[in-house]
This record gives structure tokens, C-alpha cells and sequence, in this order.
């Protein structure tokens, strides 16, 4: 019954084919168009427009009737190139429409939406930078915590809004949300925001002029969510939208494998997945040529980095496993063989000795010695380290399976000051995650104490679906409860900060200029090496030449600091200098490698 089904069905379809068009087509997907159409059919034909071409498409038949190939088509006939005449690749074309990008969360949203507009400017779109003037508005969107995600659905309002007033002799607005939030939620936008017209995911951006054709031609939503195990984008060429920062951002590494049990990252952005040294170094080279003077090596987890894809046989027996801190653990196996972070930093650093090199965020498992020496050695490299805590109780640690206890912690701040010890360090921490009593809170505020930082991200702890803790734990922890225990962590972060702070008072720090400061347009803004913001008078100062200019943005300036609070410190510019230059009476009788 179901073959003579499919017969009826297939003479039924074939009837309806040949109504709908003069040509006669049959698989498609494995002869050629017949010869026996006129030039002059054929020319019609290629004049058509594109939802004209659509009509010309493969019927179902064509997906039915799937026959072997014909043995007696000609080898010059089966080498001619098959092309079904709908969505053909031109079609992906953006023609000059215009395109604004809204950046929401990390790093690495910035430098995605860099990757992003590589790709659509490769494919004929103009960057705008009033979403006013747009044709296409992309919002890069950050799921970590709910109050990231409340202000996404605040501002698709806005943007639905919009949509409804613009004029149709403009053409239609077209709305794409790209990055954590479209994967993790993607259903949802499509049934409360309607106006959302593309959904792409963290490893489907070389999809995007595929997708936003589909949109604009069919107007209906398109979506590409899929994550990848081996996407990362090593191929594409980001395009800075500020080129005249002195800073820029470069992905290694895509994804996270510690499943921390709070953390949605794993769920959003996939497996860990490195990028090829090689193709790192090339990016780097380029932006030093270009006049960057600082670079920030992005991962989720960048320190855990692992590059297979060229292992030199002379080093594969000393890198064969991963190299953990002593006292910490993992939730996977060991992982065997590749490049590690070490290596890639080492490299990086000797390509660009006259450019910082800063990289986040990193996991505290995988400090290991090998990487600290790296940055001890490399004056380029700088001597600031992102250390994320979360919790300093253990029983805290174990629910939100992080790897390592306090006492593990504490160790490895001890190693990291003996080998670094003007190190600067930052920090995360999370309060009110679910069961923490008032106890295991306090345990927070002493390691808080103990350690004390230079800059910290505080946060009280938001559930996030699909997460360990959501399957498992309940977010028992009252809202006011949360919210005064991080008043509490701000307060302490705030005394360690100025403490600290105030040992730079009296001290030269080199500072890379970024740029004008928020308060005022006589004052200039920088970092130093430990990476505090550092404010200074705009001034002119001799340059090598003995010739007077003013400070500008990108210049490394020495600066004497003279006050300080647990923000930023403040200091007296006194002349120019460079990376080599400042640092190179501090290594001169060191068993370190110059540069």
C-alpha cells in the first residue's frame, strides 16, 4: 500500500510540475537542465527575480523519487556543476544595507561581534553607527545572569517598537539576536518577541548572510543555533569597530568542559575548542603592524588552552598531559597532548615585545608554574592575574563544583606572590548561592580579607536553567538576603583595594594611554601593568627628540603615582617611554629572558 501511495502521490506532484512551469525537470540533483531549451528560454529564465526563481524550485517529488544516477550521461555531461535555482549564493549579497551592532556582556561578545562584521562586510553590508540609519540591527546578547538578560528584553521592545513605525519605503528592519541568550532561549524569542527576524548562535556567524537573506526574502524568522566542536573562527580576520583603540581583543580558545554548576557557559558556547597557534600569532602580527599596544588573549577558560593541530615531534613527549595546580582537580579526564597556554604565551610574547599582553579569563586549576614563569620572565607579559574565587567555604566550593578547596586557593596565591610578587590580582565572587548559610558566607569575606585584591566583580547569584545547580539545588537564599551579604562584599573588596592601592603611592608605574577621562577633557585615563586605571592632567612632555607634544592616546607614559583610593590612582606624567625601555634596567643582572 505504501509504494502504489507513492505512486498516486508521485504522478499527482509531476502533474501539478508541469502545470506550474513550461520546463521539464526531472532529478534535479542529478542531470542537467535539458538541452533541448532555446538560448532565448534560457535567457528569460536568468532574468528572473529571485522569489520567481523560488517557484522553479525542486518539487516534492524530487525528495520521493530519489534514483540511482544514469551510467550513460557523457563524463564532460556529469562534470558540469548542478545549480537548483533558488537561494543561490548571490542572493546572500547584503547590497549596501546597513548594519548597527547593540553589544551587551564580555569580552568576548566584543571581539564575536568583531568576527561578525568581518563576515558581513565580506558580504557587501555597510556598518552604521545610529540604529536609526539601520537596516539590520544585531544584538549580542550575554545569558550569565538574569539582570544581563531582563535589560536584552527590555531593549527588544524598544527595537519591536521601532520596527512598527519605519516607513515601508525604507524596506523592512530586520532584528537578529546573536550569542548566549538566542541559543539558550531561543524558542522563546521567537514566541514573545515576534519582531526578531534572525537567531544565530556563539558557532554559527558564518551563517549570518545565509540567514538574513532567508528573512528578508521569505519574511519569516531563521534561526542557527547548533553548536560546533571544532568552530573557532580561526579563518576569519575580526574588523575592530574602534581601529583607533590602542587595545585589542584576540580569541584563542571558544567554549568551556568544567561544568561549574552555576555557570550556563558550557550550555551556551559548547566544548573547549582551541584555535591554532599559528593562526594566533599571524592576528597579533597584524595588529602590532597596525599600532595596537595592547592585546587580550580571550577564552572562557584561556588558560586551559590546547592547540592539536601541529605538534612539533621533538616536544610531544614533554607535553603529553595537562598540567594542573597541585590541589586542584577537574570533573573530566586528563587531557592528553597539544600546545599548552605556556607555549602559546611564550610565542605571542617574543612576536610583539613591545606590546602588553594581557589574557582572561583564566580557571586557577590550570596556573600552572610553567605559565607563571612565562609571565615572569616576558617584561610584555603583565604581571595582573584574574583569580576567581566564587566562595571561600569549601562545602560552598563543593556544591558549585569548582574543582579546588580553600586551603588549594590559598596555596596558590602563595606560589603566584613568590614568583610574581607585585602581581596584581582580580577576582570573581558569588553570594547567596543556594543552601549558603551565614557561616559559609563569612568564610567569603575572610578569604576576602586575607588575599585582598585590586579589582573584584561581586555578584549575587542568579539561577540560570539548564544548569547543574537548577537540577539540583533550590535558590533558597531570600533576595534581601543576597543583596545585603553583597553590600557586605563590596565593603571589604573596597578596604583590601585601598590598602593596597596605597603601596603604588610614591612609586613609577608605565601607563598605555586610552584615553580621555569621563569627568573631564583635561585629564587623561590609562592602566599600569597590574591593570589599574590610572588618571593623569593632560600635559605635553619632551619626546626622544627634545620636540614638546601633548599626550596622546596610545602613548606609554611614565607616571609618578601620587594618591590613590580604591578605584583608580592618580599620578604626575613624566616622559615618554616604551615596554623595552622602562624595563630594562630591572632585568639587566636577572637570569630572565630580555627582550
Amino acid at each position: 500500500m505504501k509504494a502504489q501511495w507513492l505512486g498516486r502521490h508521485l504522478r499527482a506532484t509531476q502533474t501539478f510540475v508541469l502545470q506550474r512551469t513550461v520546463i521539464a525537470r526531472s532529478d534535479v540533483c542529478c542531470r542537467k537542465f535539458s538541452t533541448t531549451v532555446s538560448s532565448s528560454s534560457k535567457a528569460k529564465i536568468l532574468e528572473k527575480t529571485f522569489l520567481e526563481k523560488a517557484t522553479y524550485g525542486p518539487g516534492l517529488h524530487e525528495f520521493i523519487n530519489v534514483k540511482r544516477a544514469p551510467t550513460h550521461i557523457s563524463s564532460e555531461e556529469t562534470n558540469e556543476e548542478i545549480q537548483v535555482p533558488y537561494l543561490l549564493p548571490e542572493n546572500y549579497n547584503g547590497q549596501g544595507r546597513k548594519v548597527f551592532f547593540e553589544v551587551y556582556g564580555c569580552q568576548m561578545n566584543t571581539n564575536d561581534t568583531e568576527v561578525v562584521w568581518a563576515i558581513l562586510e565580506k558580504n557587501g553590508y555597510e556598518r552604521c553607527h545610529e540604529a536609526q540609519q539601520a537596516d539590520v540591527i544585531m544584538v549580542v546578547t550575554c545569558a550569565i545572569r538574569d539582570g544581563a538578560e531582563q535589560k536584552i528584553w527590555h531593549r527588544l521592545k524598544h527595537l519591536h517598537a521601532m520596527k512598527e513605525r519605519r516607513s515601508a519605503r525604507r524596506g523592512p528592519l530586520q532584528i537578529t539576536v546573536l550569542g548566549c541568550m538566542a541559543e539558550r532561549l531561543k524558542e522563546r524569542l521567537l514566541e514573545r518577541e515576534r519582531s526578531v527576524d534572525v537567531i544565530a548562535g556563539p558557532d554559527s556567524y558564518k551563517d549570518l548572510p545565509r540567514l538574513l537573506a532567508v528573512s528578508r526574502h521569505y519574511q519569516q524568522s531563521a534561526i542557527n543555533v547548533l553548536l560546533s566542536l571544532d568552530e573557532t573562527y580561526a579563518d576569519v580576520m575580526p574588523v575592530r569597530l574602534n581601529a583607533d583603540s590602542p587595545t585589542a581583543f584576540v580569541s584563542i580558545m571558544r567554549g568551556c568542559d568544567n561544568m561549574c554548576s552555576y555557570c550556563i557557559v558550557p550550555f551556551t558556547r559548547g566544548r573547549e575548542r582551541s584555535r591554532p597557534i599559528d593562526s594566533i600569532v599571524k592576528e597579533v602580527q597584524i595588529l602590532r603592524d597596525n599600532g595596537v599596544k595592547e592585546v587580550t588573549l580571550l577564552g572562557q577558560n584561556v588558560n586551559s588552552y590546547r592547540d592539536l593541530s601541529n605538534i612539533p615531534s621533538n616536544v610531544t613527549e614533554q607535553i603529553t598531559n595537562s598540567k594542573v595546580a597541585p590541589g586542584f582537580h577537574t570533573v573530566y579526564k586528563t587531557k592528553v597532548g597539544g600546545m599548552r597556554f605556556d607555549e602559546l604565551l611564550r610565542q605571542v610574547a617574543e612576536t610583539a615585545p613591545d606590546m602588553r599582553i594581557r589574557f582572561t579569563s583564566p580557571h586557577p586549576k590550570d596556573f600552572s608554574e610553567d605559565v607563571l614563569r612565562v609571565i615572569r620572565d616576558y617584561p610584555n607579559v603583565c604581571k595582573n592575574l584574574h583569580l576567581p574565587a566564587q566562595s571561600g567555604n569549601d562545602a560552598v566550593l563543593e556544591r558549585m563544583r569548582r574543582g579546588y578547596s580553600r586551603d588549594a586557593y590559598l596555596r596558590l596565591v602563595d606560589t603566584i606572590r613568590s614568583i610574581l610578587p607585585n602581581v596584581g590580582l582580580s577576582s570573581d565572587f558569588i553570594c547567596g548561592f543556594c543552601g549558603e548559610t551565614e557561616e559559609e558566607f563569612k568564610d567569603t569575606l575572610t578569604l576576602m580579607e586575607h588575599v585582598r585584591y585590586n579589582v573584584a566583580f561581586l555578584f549575587a547569584y542568579s539561577m540560570r536553567e539548564r544548569t547543574t545547580a537548577h537540577r539540583r539545588y533550590k535558590d533558597d537564599v531570600p533576595m534581601n538576603v543576597k543583596t545585603e551579604r553583597l553590600q557586605r562584599m563590596v565593603k571589604v573588596f573596597r578596604e583590601g583595594a585601598t590598602d593596597l592601592h596605597k603601596l603604588y603611592e610614591g612609586r613609577e608605574e608605565l601607563i598605555l594611554i586610552e584615553g580621555k577621562s569621563k569627568r573631564s577633557d583635561e585629564y587623561l585615563f590609562g592602566r599600569n601593568d597590574a591593570n589599574i586605571k590610572v588618571i593623569i592632567p593632560l600635559m605635553a612632555l619632551p619626546d626622544e627628540m627634545g620636540m614638546k607634544r601633548e599626550i596622546t592616546t596610545g602613548d606609554f607614559i611614565v607616571t609618578r603615582i601620587s594618591g590613590s583610593n580604591s578605584q583608580v590612582l592618580k599620578g604626575t606624567p613624566l616622559y615618554f617611554s616604551s615596554i623595552r625601555q622602562f624595563y630594562s634596567h630591572r632585568y639587566e643582572d636577572k637570569n630572565v629572558t630580555k627582550l
